[in-house]
């Protein structure tokens, strides 16, 4: 009988006969020197390790457990073990707790939860709130610091190793539900298959990676960019990969170069913290060869691969599935061509799903061009997931247009976007203005509505970090923006923060912001 290769498991267990002690996993922890590293026969043994501790502890085929973890090895062996039970891994943000966690673990059902230190005590809580939460696994716990019912992860590496049966019938057998980040609303749990990881196999012909290159991620792995464009390609592919613990922009270009890497992944929130960086006389001497940016802003684009000896590789793409690339033959600006790509039938389409010419904005939908019907699941909402595929399209949700050639350029989230004075604010310029002002560390740019604003018009607010606040000069934002910029683009407020709260993917919330501004008046300005 054949061993089906599209169950997680399996492709594992495999790697671990054919390639058993290539490092494939490193995990760094640069603020505490710390380095973690794993073969795939580590991977193997501690994942089922790991699953008959859990059998133990009452997982079942079907059941859910919680990881919540920074970039851990034991985040990778927790997946793992996922698809050997068959049951739902649930990796959810670190930092999540109160009622968001308590929705999450209650959504899920999760029966207990990997945490770590840093977290336990607020997961802990959940359990006397969470009906059916019980046990706590904690990687480097300590057992005389652990509350009664939680255990020490490393445990599980103690006593002889004892193969567990693969109990995921197929690819098609959930392994884990992956949460979005509940911008408006309660989160919803997208159910992604074993398979999920198997799909991701053609993405190294398509990027053009090989063996030789060492793929770099300082996001967080209870994300999917992190788990499908870094750990599934590496795993799969046999590509080596590594891991900050988190994200650290201070610290990323030294971990870069010490082990190598030659492609990385960038966000566009991450862009600007990045960018915003005084230009350095070694910035061009790393191995970087390749950026996998997702929002890389078209402002920044040319200057930021020039800076750093580099090239952009542009993708678009949602958890729920989906995506498209400009792999530099396209215009800057572009996320792919909206005619040309090999996986999908795309159109751009007004709200009655007519639709839109050659420079129209519209929704971004698509098809499987292989003629496979689209397919979500959200957990318990089956609603949403009929919405989200109505028609037999997937319905991303984003604002696009396209130009003459059929290259697609990002608009807004729809119902979101900053207009103002009848003209449309690409905050990417803003925040490559801001960026370049000295002491600025971060930077993002959001819109709020006032009063004095027409419906559907908002002003535009810079978010910005800075390096020593009490020696700031905010008035320096507003004269590098009007010098820089045309007079609707350029910030009617300026908001300092200590840091801009951002989800595990390092997207700025802009929710969390507007309290922000409403709350601590004492930290808006205005030009004076």
């Amino acid at each position: 009988m054949s061993v089906d290769m599209t169950i997680f498991a399996n492709m594992i267990a495999a790697k671990a006969q054919t390639a058993p002690d290539q490092t494939i996993l490193t995990f760094v922890d640069e603020k505490a020197g710390i380095t973690e590293s794993r073969t795939y026969r580590e991977l193997f043994e501690n994942s089922h390790r790991l699953a008959k501790k859990l059998t133990a502890l009452g997982i079942e085929k079907g059941g859910a457990y919680g990881v919540l973890l920074q970039n851990h090895p034991e985040t990778v062996e927790a997946l793992i073990a996922a698809s050997i039970l068959g049951a739902k891994a649930v990796p959810v943000d670190p930092r999540t707790k109160g009622d968001k966690l308590a929705f999450v673990l209650s959504n899920s059902g999760s029966s207990g939860v990997i945490c770590a230190g840093y977290n336990l005590a607020e997961v802990a809580k959940m359990r006397g709130i969470v009906k059916g939460l019980g046990w706590l696994l904690v990687v480097a716990g300590n057992d005389s610091d652990l509350p009664a019912g939680a255990g020490d992860y490393s445990d599980i590496y103690h006593g002889a190793f004892e193969l567990q049966a693969v109990q995921a019938d197929s690819g098609m057998t959930p392994m884990q539900v992956l949460y979005t980040s509940g911008t408006t609303g309660d989160p919803k749990g997208i159910l992604k298959v074993n398979a999920q990881f198997a799909a991701v196999m053609a993405l190294p012909e398509i990027i053009g990676l090989t063996t030789d290159d060492v793929l770099y991620t300082g996001l967080s792995l209870t994300h999917g960019n992190a788990q499908f464009l870094t750990m599934g390609v590496s795993l799969g592919a046999g590509i080596a990969s590594v891991y900050s613990r988190r994200f650290t922009k201070s610290r990323m270009w030294d971990t870069i170069r010490k082990y190598g890497c030659t492609v990385f992944t960038l966000l566009g929130g991450m862009t600007a913290a990045i960018y915003s960086d005084p230009p350095r006389a070694d910035d061009r001497d790393n191995p970087v060869r390749l950026v996998l940016s997702a929002g890389m802003p078209a402002s920044i684009w040319q200057d930021f691969a020039t800076r750093y000896d580099l090239r952009i590789f542009e993708v678009f793409g949602a958890a729920e599935g989906g995506l498209f690339w400009n792999d530099g033959s396209g215009p800057v600006g572009s996320f792919g061509n909206l005619d040309n790509n090999p996986l999908h039938i795309a159109r751009i389409v007004h709200d009655d799903d007519t639709d839109c010419g050659p420079g129209e904005a519209g929704e971004l939908i698509w098809q499987n061009r292989s003629g496979e019907a689209v397919s979500v699941s959200y957990l318990g909402d089956k609603a949403a997931a009929a919405a989200k595929t109505s028609g037999g399209w997937f319905r991303t949700g984003d604002i696009v247009h396209a130009d003459n050639q059929g290259w697609l350029y990002f608009d807004c989230r729809k119902g979101g976007g900053i207009r103002r004075n009848g003209d449309f604010v690409n905050p990417g310029f803003v925040e490559k203005a801001v960026a370049q002002v000295a002491g600025v560390e971060d930077v993002y740019v959001y819109g709020i509505h006032t009063d004095s604003n027409t419906p559907g018009e908002k002003e535009v607010v810079a978010a910005v970090v800075v390096a020593d606040p009490d020696r700031f000069d905010v008035q320096s934002v507003f004269r590098q923006c009007a010098h820089e910029l045309e007079g609707n683009f350029i910030p009617t407020f300026v908001q300092l923060l200590p840091e801009i709260p951002k989800t595990a993917s390092e997207k700025p919330q802009e929710r969390f912001l507007l309290e922000l501004f409403a709350n601590n008046p004492e930290r808006i300005y205005r030009k004076q």
